[in-house]
């Protein structure tokens, strides 16, 4: 597979979290996306349907809202990488995730129907980096009222999943 090298701190707003900083750093992001999603499916599908549906904290999503927040993320943010990977030089609006869970009936799903679409976003964004120059990964765009290179949302997408996998572990089966 495609070496895909970090961001660099300019590739992105230093006030904005970045992600990457928990993916390694061997340049083998496309490997890391493609592990790290076989692992979110093993840990969701061993829970139970009562675990799926628990919120920690009053406000907090559940973890089927978790796992529909990574899919729209990523889809989100494969889209905003497709725009800039092409030198769309139009600025992109930032959105609302809680506003987006709260019309997602994320919780109505079945735990299997979530992670198959995750797994095909997942797959969509290996193939749409895998598929682009290393010209394109280091062109970039406005969003949200900042500048970000295509890598650096390639990165966002691996350490988002990452980081509220970590958030699942330690607050809603600690």
């Amino acid at each position: 597979m495609k070496i895909i090298e970090k961001p660099v701190d300019k590739e992105f707003q230093s006030n904005e979290p970045m992600f990457a900083t928990l993916i390694s750093s061997d340049g083998e992001l496309l490997k890391h996306l493609t592990v790290n999603l076989e692992t979110t499916k093993k840990l969701i599908l061993s829970l139970s349907p009562e675990k799926l549906l628990y919120k920690y904290a009053e406000g907090k999503w559940t973890i089927k809202e978790v796992i529909m927040h990574l899919v729209e993320m990523e889809r989100i943010y494969s889209y905003r990488a497709l725009r800039f990977a092409r030198n769309d030089q139009a600025a992109l609006p930032g959105f609302d995730a809680d506003k987006y869970i709260n019309f997602s009936g994320a919780n109505e799903r079945d735990v299997v129907s979530l992670l198959e679409e995750f797994t095909a976003v997942r797959q969509s964004a290996i193939a749409l980096l895998n598929g682009l120059t290393d010209e394109a990964l280091a062109r970039s765009g406005v969003m949200n009222g900042y500048s970000v290179s295509v890598r650096a949302l390639a990165y966002h997408i691996a350490g988002h999943e990452l980081h509220h996998i970590n958030i699942i572990k330690e607050r809603y089966l600690g």
